[in-house]
């Protein structure tokens, strides 16, 4: 997988976009439905595979989420097919909201070689929750992780 962070530049009046953080997600040929196109569930598997670089290496300071963060809420789009041969997936990650508790991501995906500036294929959020495995409960991002989300959201 690679790595990258890219902004786009917003003209004066508009807000500008929050940066994204983009990653490279391989299809695997048990990732295609009997259509030919990526399925559904792996889709969601995919999205989650972009979402580890990003939010739970050990050098980020979301890295605790990844022993207690819970999945509350998913929307997939699909707006072209996606296919084997589209392979690595351009994953492009931001922060739609951020709460006390919890945090809605949004994504792009487009395929490989596609342009930077070219309709997704797929658009998705997912709102995650950051969660106490201890006391099963919810519990409160600490001050660094959302700092560091936070510089993910739009300007």
């Amino acid at each position: 997988m690679t790595n990258a962070i890219s902004g786009d530049v917003a003209d004066a009046e508009a807000a500008a976009p929050a940066p994204r953080f983009h990653t490279s997600v391989h299809v695997r040929w048990s990732d295609m439905d009997v259509f030919q196109h990526v399925n559904h569930a792996r889709m969601v598997t995919l999205l989650e595979e972009a979402r580890i670089p990003w939010l739970f290496e050990d050098d980020r300071p979301t890295v605790a989420l990844r022993n207690g963060c819970v999945l509350a809420d998913l929307h997939v789009k699909y707006r072209d097919q996606l296919r084997h041969e589209d392979t690595p997936l351009d994953i492009a990650m931001w922060i739609e909201r951020l709460r006390a508790v919890d945090f809605t991501v949004a994504y792009e995906v487009r395929a490989a070689g596609a342009a930077p500036g070219s309709p997704a294929a797929v658009t998705a959020t997912t709102q995650l929750a950051a969660f106490d495995i201890e006391t099963q409960r919810l519990r409160r991002l600490t001050g660094p992780e959302r700092e560091y989300l936070a510089q993910w959201m739009p300007v």
